[in-house]
């Protein structure tokens, strides 16, 4: 037994020596999570360790890439300066409060991670002609991450259940969250820590020559070539209905096309050493044969994307997949034309186009949606005739369904910075109400604001997306009364105030208003704003009345919101709002 011990004990010694920055990443990752949960329970959350978080858990695998790459080349701390260094910026990249997070820094972090991943695919074998190697290093790494799940599920619920049996038999009555700090810091250094054991010695033992598993054997050709067979069934079907009915794509067809592409890919990179297997002629036709498969689907593909792109022009995710489409293109002219095609074509050709579609200047994947979302706002001005001057018209007349979609592609073209272009298209008037908008750019606020502007709008005129009634302060001065408090506060949001050792809650997140006192006592006010819409129930527009609050009793406590405009819709029963004012006063 103490044999055994210190021989794990010497190993994981080695591993930290070996990948010390690798081990602090993923250190750094579990107390950002431990910390994140935390705030997240005292409702204190912070946004800079949110974007810390994400920046240390890119570094694991950075990291790892480049302990590989010095393995190969030297430069070790080079190498992992550069890292670091790179990790600092992404973090000084990334925007420092929640309200500027917009989904364009999710799709960075998003390709950033793939890169990441990809990175350490094959960025020790750039000046390698070694296929084979190539081959069992990358599959070594896949089964050394089946392994590490196993093992770290395995210990994350073995120390689980011991901490539960310890807190039930001895009664030392510990707090929920000593689970979750266990389990995130199992999850995430613990992982890494195993992960990083099974590869021993990195690059030397990771691409050494070995026997093809038959556990890997048998998943891929019982598992996944059959699901190829079954989406292969389905993708085909489905194109000779398209050519039947004469039909264009529906879209989540694309997502299909490239999970059978994607899937096929991996098979054939997990078969790739038996093609040279004379007793394993399945193989060979399989290898020759897919790539030929794709070709019908890949056209269908191009013919789904562009009839989204030509009817609604590129967003970033209609551009990721316009960008896979061109990979898969490469990809087959690669592998059909080339007499000795390399599979370490796959994951290089992905990673340079994952890296063009976010710093390419002009053909980047933001600078194009950008750009097409702007044409196509000024193609539906002058489709509907509301520019004069180069300005929009807000005399005119105009249907609900052209609000809508001018309310999107301004939100769009907001949360993407391009406040100037917007209020270039608006009269000095007009901009002092948009700008209030653009600071908290919510679809159902600019759609308002659109609605209201154009003074015959035609709230009946073709395909209602939907109907609505918005109740609007008379005045925007507030008489606070006796009240002894004042709190603003924002829709979609949570805001957590202490007052005289009392802690309110007001929680907004969803649809419903509701605030928690102390966490034990709380007041539901969704049906009172219910009923203030049925006292002034209209088949849509705005109702102007001297007040919009509502009001009740909560523990020794009198509550009062006062709204200076709310809309619902008729369809949804959904609630939205601005901002609002949140009256407190002692019984």
């Amino acid at each position: 037994m103490k044999t055994k011990f210190l021989e794990i004990t010497g190993k994981a010694k080695k591993v930290i020596l070996r990948y010390p920055m690798v081990l602090f990443m993923a250190l750094l990752t579990s107390v950002g999570a431990i910390y994140l949960y935390e705030a997240t329970r005292s409702r204190n959350d912070s946004f800079t360790c949110y974007m810390f978080t994400i920046c240390s858990g890119l570094g694991i695998s950075l990291m790892f890439a480049l302990k590989i790459l010095s393995q190969r080349i030297g430069k070790r701390y080079l190498l992992e300066l550069a890292g670091v260094i790179g990790l600092i910026g992404l973090f000084f990249i990334l925007p420092g409060n929640k309200k500027d997070f917009t989904e364009v820094y999710g799709y960075i972090i998003a390709v950033a991670f793939i890169l990441s991943h990809l990175l350490v695919s094959f960025i020790a074998f750039l000046n390698k002609d070694r296929e084979l190697n190539f081959w069992q290093y990358n599959k070594n790494l896949f089964v050394n991450i089946v392994l590490t799940a196993i093992f770290t599920g395995v210990l994350t619920a073995g120390v689980e259940l011991a901490i539960l049996a310890i807190d039930k038999l001895f009664d030392f009555q510990f707090n929920d969250r000593v689970y979750f700090d266990v389990f995130f810091f199992l999850a995430i250094a613990g992982s890494c820590l195993i992960f990083l054991i099974f590869n021993e010695t990195g690059l030397p033992d990771l691409e050494k020559d070995s026997k093809y598993p038959v556990v890997l054997k048998f998943f891929t050709q019982f598992i996944l070539i059959p699901l190829l067979c079954i989406y292969a069934v389905i993708l085909y079907f489905y194109s000779l209905k398209i050519l039947i009915n004469w039909e264009l794509p529906r879209g989540w067809v694309s997502y299909l096309i490239l999970a059978y592409s994607i899937v096929g890919i991996l098979v054939l990179l997990l078969v790739h050493p038996l093609k040279e297997d004379h007793t394993r002629s399945w193989v060979k036709v399989f290898s020759r044969l897919f790539y030929y498969t794709v070709i019908p689907l890949v056209i269908l593909l191009f013919v789904a994307i562009f009839t989204r792109l030509l009817e609604y022009g590129y967003t970033e995710p209609r551009y990721f997949v316009l960008l896979l489409a061109v990979w898969l293109t490469s990809l087959i002219v690669y592998f059909i034309f080339i007499k000795k095609p390399s599979i370490k074509f796959i994951p290089v050709s992905l990673f340079i186009f994952g890296a063009f579609s976010l710093v390419f200047p002009y053909l980047n994947a933001f600078s194009v949606a950008k750009r097409s979302q702007k044409s196509e706002l000024m193609k539906l001005l002058k489709e509907n005739n509301l520019l004069t001057n180069n300005k929009i018209d807000f005399n005119k007349k105009i249907s609900d369904a052209v609000i809508n979609k001018m309310a999107s592609q301004f939100e769009f073209l907001i949360v993407r910075k391009q406040e100037s272009f917007l209020l270039n298209l608006v009269d000095s008037t007009m901009r002092g109400k948009l700008s209030k908008d653009f600071e908290e750019p919510y679809y159902w606020a600019i759609n308002n604001s659109l609605r209201n502007s154009f003074i015959y709008a035609d709230k009946h005129s073709g395909t209602l997306a939907y109907e609505q009634l918005t109740l609007e302060s008379e005045t925007d001065v507030v008489n606070i009364g006796n009240y002894q408090y004042l709190i603003k506060f924002q829709s979609y949001s949570q805001e957590s105030k202490k007052i005289n050792g009392d802690l309110f809650l007001i929680d907004n997140k969803t649809e419903k208003i509701k605030v928690i006192l102390n966490s034990k006592e709380e007041v539901d006010f969704t049906p009172a704003i219910d009923k203030l819409f049925k006292n002034n129930i209209r088949t849509g527009g705005t109702v102007k009345l001297k007040e919009v609050s509502v009001e009740s009793d909560l523990g020794k406590y009198h509550i009062k919101i006062i709204f200076p405009s709310v809309t619902k819709q008729k369809d949804s029963g959904n609630i939205y709002y601005n901002d609002a004012l949140f009256l407190i006063k002692e019984k």
